[in-house]
């Protein structure tokens, strides 16, 4: 894998968990809206959005060609359908997560997901890590278990989320298509499911959308575009970069969400939080400083029996 296309896949990726990580705020907004709701009308405009951006980019080929191709190559269909799945798991109830004022939890599920991202990526697709990496790896476990355990039970919204999300990226690994079609493709085997819900729930009148306020039926609609975008880029930069390197890129956006849990949204932060987070940065350093020419270099010529000299 070409250095320069690895930095590229890197600034894909770390954009989208900024995003993710001040998406939130968003989903804040809409709290007045069930999360159900929220979700099936997320898939319905992703979807829309995605046809637009195809449509824009000269991609509406690819897309048709791609869905054609599903015919002999089952296992990317399987993957695609597994992929869907999980993503509109990990929407759900990260939207419930955060507006039942659970947003520490739902971070500690995203601080946990690089971890599995890591183990994913040495099992699947027998990825090593150096030394200094394991150690990294270490400190962020570490990490992960003082937060954990201050929890004081068992976080099974964290737990979940984590699995859902590694899972997501493992199967987004082995779609080998345009982002854009595979996003548009992902949301198409979800979006009748929620179609028909968002029927149901308008004949039961209890829907929010064209119902409540202009604000909140744009700010479902704009749902689209919100989840699309950092999902675009994020597929772009899962299939640049190793998944370790994905998945301790995964830090920003749960540290993102905590400071925002913490200092706009007034959540409780113990020092048993502070000391996990000292654990976890402490862990990306390491990591970053492995990742450089200069320490791999100084690496290989220690291993060699060279010395430590430049």
């Amino acid at each position: 894998m070409k250095n320069n296309e690895v930095q590229t896949g890197a600034l894909y990726a770390g954009f989208a968990y900024f995003l993710w990580g001040i998406l939130p705020v968003y989903w804040k907004f809409l709290d007045h809206v069930q999360a159900d709701e929220i979700l099936a009308n997320r898939i319905f405009w992703s979807f829309f959005f995605m046809l637009m951006i195809l449509l824009a980019s000269k991609k509406w080929n690819d897309f048709a060609a791609t869905l054609k191709g599903f015919k002999t190559n089952r296992k990317q269909l399987y993957a695609l359908i597994i992929a869907s799945l999980l993503i509109s798991t990990n929407w759900f109830l990260y939207i419930w997560a955060v507006n039942t004022d659970q947003m520490i939890e739902a971070s500690l599920g995203y601080y946990i997901n690089p971890l599995v991202s890591v183990i994913l990526g040495m099992v699947v697709f027998k990825e090593k890590l150096s030394t200094a990496q394991y150690i990294s790896f270490g400190f962020a476990f570490a990490g992960v278990m003082i937060l954990t355990v201050s929890y004081g039970r068992f976080p099974w919204i964290a737990i979940v989320l984590a699995l859902s999300f590694g899972l997501y990226g493992l199967a987004k690994k082995l779609i080998k298509v345009d982002s854009a079609v595979g996003l548009t493709l992902e949301t198409l085997v979800v979006t009748p499911i929620a179609f028909i819900y968002m029927v149901i729930l308008f004949m039961d009148g209890k829907q929010a959308f064209l119902h409540v306020s202009l604000s909140s039926d744009l700010l479902l609609i704009g749902a689209g575009a919100a989840t699309a975008v950092p999902l675009l880029y994020f597929a772009k930069g899962a299939q640049k970069i190793p998944m370790s390197m994905l998945g301790f890129l995964q830090y920003i956006a749960p540290t993102i969400t905590l400071i925002l849990g913490i200092f706009v949204y007034h959540e409780h932060f113990t020092k048993l939080h502070l000391l996990s987070f000292m654990f976890i940065w402490l862990a990306l350093t390491i990591y970053s400083v492995s990742r450089t020419k200069l320490f791999v270099h100084w690496e290989t010529k220690l291993k060699r029996g060279k010395g430590i000299g430049i």
